[in-house]
C-alpha cells in the first residue's frame, strides 16, 4: 500500500477542501496520512479514514510562526516513511520537498490559490520577496502539481514550466435540500474572514438591506470586521458565528435565503480565486452575488446561478442583494438554475481527476 503525506498550516478541522481529498484518496486503497497545526482553541479530531496529526507551535502568527512551523514539519516528515509527499500551498513547500528528495519520494504542489499574489502577501515588500524566492526554488523542482482552476493553472504553467492538473473546490452531493422557514431568512457569508474578502464594501451596504447577514468563518481580518459594524451601526443587522465545524454548516445554510462570495480585486489571486463556498451555496440551492470575475462568469454561462457585480461598492452590494430579495422571477430562475447545477457541479465529478492525477505520480515506473 503506497504511503502518503500531506500538510497544511492551517487547523484540520474546518479544511473541507482537504478531508475530501484525503478521504477520496484513502478509499482508494492509499495509507493517508494529513498534517496541520493544533491551537489552543483546536476541536478534538474526528475520526476519519486516514490519519490525522497536528503539529503544536509556540508562536502562531507572523513570519516566525512560518519559520518554527516548518522546522516542526521538516522535522516531523523527516522520521516517517512515504511514498509520496502534497505541499498544500506555498507555505508547507519547503519542507515537503526538501524530505522528498532526500527520500527518493514523489514530490507534488496542490497550489490552493496563488499564494504570492494574495494581499496580505503582495502588501509587504520583503515577505512578498521571500515567498517569491521559495516558490521560485521549489515550484518548478516538483514532480506534479495540481490547483482549483484553469487560470491559476496556466500562469504556474508560464512561471515554472510544469503542467498544473485541475481539481476544483466542490462538495460532497447532497440531497435536495429541506427549506428552513420557521424563523426569519437570512443572507449568508460562509469562509474565511481575511484581507480582501470584501468586508468593506459589504458592512456599509447592510444599512440599505433588511434582511440579516449571518457570517459563519474567522481570519486575519476579524478585528477589523467587528469595527466597521460598531462604525456603520449595524451590529442589529450582522450576526458574526465564528468559525463552525463543516457538519454543522448544513443546516445554517438551509436557513438562508441566498450567499454572498467577494473578494476584491487587488491581484491575480482574487481575481482567479475559485473558493470551497461558491460551489456550497450552489450545492444547497442558493443564488448568489458575487464577483464578475473570469471563473465565475465561465461557470454562469454554464447555468445562471449568481448575480454578478462588475463594482465592488456599498451601493452595488446592496443593489445586488435588493434585487435578489425583491425580484422575485429573478430569484427563482437562479434558483432553479441552482438546482439544476447542483447535479454537475460537486466532488464526485471532481474526485476521479484528484485520482488520475495520483495513480501517475504514483505508478510511473509500473
Amino acid at each position: 500500500m503506497k504511503r502518503l503525506m500531506l500538510a497544511v498550516t492551517n487547523d484540520l478541522t474546518y479544511d473541507q477542501r482537504m478531508q475530501r481529498i484525503c478521504g477520496t484518496l484513502a478509499e482508494a486503497g492509499y495509507d493517508v496520512t494529513l498534517v496541520g497545526r493544533k491551537l489552543a482553541h483546536s476541536l478534538p479530531l474526528k475520526e476519519r479514514g486516514f490519519r490525522q496529526k497536528r503539529l503544536r507551535c509556540l508562536i502562531n502568527k507572523g513570519v516566525l510562526f512560518y519559520a518554527e512551523f516548518n522546522i516542526r514539519l521538516f522535522f516531523y516528515l523527516l522520521f516517517q516513511r512515504f511514498d509520496a509527499v502534497c505541499a498544500a500551498d506555498l507555505d508547507t513547500l519547503l519542507p515537503c520537498f526538501i524530505t522528498a528528495k532526500w527520500k527518493g519520494a514523489v514530490r507534488i504542489y496542490d497550489a490552493h490559490e496563488l499564494f504570492t499574489e494574495m494581499k496580505e502577501v503582495r502588501s509587504r515588500p520583503a515577505v512578498h520577496a521571500a515567498w517569491l524566492r521559495i516558490e521560485g526554488y521549489a515550484v518548478r523542482k516538483m514532480d506534479y502539481g495540481y490547483t482549483v482552476g484553469e487560470e491559476i493553472a496556466q500562469i504556474l504553467e508560464e512561471r515554472y514550466g510544469r503542467p498544473f492538473a485541475v481539481v476544483r473546490n466542490m462538495p460532497y452531493p447532497k440531497a435536495a435540500n429541506a427549506r428552513t422557514t420557521s424563523h426569519r431568512p437570512y443572507v449568508l457569508y460562509q469562509g474565511a474572514v481575511n484581507e480582501a474578502r470584501g468586508f468593506e464594501a459589504i458592512v456599509p451596504a447592510w444599512k440599505d438591506i433588511e434582511l440579516p447577514l449571518v457570517v459563519c468563518g474567522d481570519g486575519n481580518f476579524m478585528q477589523q470586521l467587528r469595527e466597521l459594524i460598531a462604525k456603520h451601526g449595524v451590529a442589529d443587522k450582522i450576526e458574526l458565528r465564528g468559525m463552525l465545524p463543516p457538519d454543522q454548516l448544513p443546516a445554517i445554510t438551509a436557513g438562508a435565503i441566498l450567499g454572498i462570495n467577494f473578494t476584491e480585486n487587488v491581484g491575480l489571486n482574487q481575481l482567479y480565486c475559485l473558493p470551497n463556498k461558491f460551489f456550497d451555496y450552489v450545492q444547497a440551492g442558493l443564488p448568489l452575488v458575487t464577483n464578475d470575475y473570469p471563473q465565475y462568469r465561465r461557470l454562469n454561462e454554464q447555468f445562471e446561478v449568481a448575480l454578478l457585480l462588475p463594482d465592488l461598492t456599498p451601493a452595488a452590494v446592496a443593489a445586488g442583494v435588493n434585487r435578489l430579495l425583491h425580484d422575485r422571477a429573478y430569484y427563482e430562475q437562479l434558483q432553479r438554475n441552482a438546482e439544476a447545477a447542483r447535479v454537475h457541479w460537486h466532488w464526485g465529478n471532481e474526485a476521479p481527476r484528484l485520482l488520475s492525477l495520483y495513480q501517475t505520480a504514483l505508478h510511473r515506473d509500473a
